[in-house]
């Protein structure tokens, strides 16, 4: 499939967006902290993307015959993505809660995720949230026109796994813009110099998935929350990027407040 390359009205209202998905998720990670619950989080996801006159592109997304029933996907522990939220889920010290935000504004989508340590965390789960945060910096870098897409994922896999740990398989980043998920599939793990070449112009939404265990996962019952096959704790960060001329521009960081 083609890859969608933005015109200049495309890359501003990708800019609004990216910019909107960024202050929610940036306002919601201060919220993390032991006894809140998911739902709470959940609720006040939801007024923040309302306040900026944005929607949800989590709630009602469809995927067979579900549809997602939250504003927000929060993961916690050995929950990789599309957790959902529930006032039975308690934050304790020691867990680790992944925030994914993705809105509609202006027809286009911005898309972005954060993993939070909830109090003090394990060592080990310490590392792990700081390999992913920066194996995403090392896909950023590789997403230059001209590269492939397979830079960007051999790049993250490369790095996570000198470090002992492992990217999951079955979920990938993507293109992002007038639709969540357009093309091309970006893998957390590939070889250098395969795939579609990189132009200026697309929006890509990259974003490691990364387990301390094993790399292998399921779903659970309920349709859409993706779990550790060994129920080892799992990490996702994520930007939506534009590629330029100039390098990777990151569309999913917060606006510094007004002077």
């Amino acid at each position: 499939m083609t890859i969608p390359i933005k015109n200049k009205d495309g890359i501003a209202k990708m800019r609004e967006a990216c910019a909107i998905a960024a202050s929610v998720l940036d306002s919601l990670k201060p919220l993390v902290r032991p006894g809140i619950t998911t739902q709470d989080l959940e609720e006040a996801g939801r007024d923040f993307i309302a306040s900026h006159g944005a929607r949800s592109a989590c709630f009602g997304y469809q995927h067979g015959t579900r549809r997602y029933p939250a504003h927000t996907c929060i993961s916690v522990n050995d929950e990789v993505v599309h957790g959902i939220p529930t006032f039975r889920r308690i934050l304790r010290d020691g867990d680790v809660v992944s925030l994914d935000i993705v809105v509609w504004h202006q027809g286009y989508v911005g898309d972005n995720a954060y993993t939070v340590p909830v109090g003090a965390i394990p060592a080990a789960v310490e590392k792990l949230l700081r390999i992913t945060r920066e194996a995403l910096d090392l896909g950023i870098r590789q997403a230059v026109v001209g590269n492939r897409i397979g830079d960007v994922s051999a790049a993250i896999q490369t790095y996570v796994e000198s470090h002992g740990f492992n990217v999951v398989r079955e979920m990938v980043g993507h293109g992002v813009g007038v639709a969540m998920h357009e093309p091309p599939e970006i893998p957390n793990f590939g070889r250098k110099g395969t795939g579609d070449r990189i132009k200026a112009g697309m929006t890509l939404a990259i974003e490691p998935m990364v387990n301390l265990g094993g790399h292998k996962t399921k779903t659970l019952a309920d349709g859409w929350t993706v779990v550790t096959t060994d129920g080892s704790p799992s990490a996702h960060f994520e930007h939506t990027v534009l590629t330029t001329e100039r390098g990777p521009e990151i569309l999913t960081l917060p606006r510094p407040p007004a002077a």
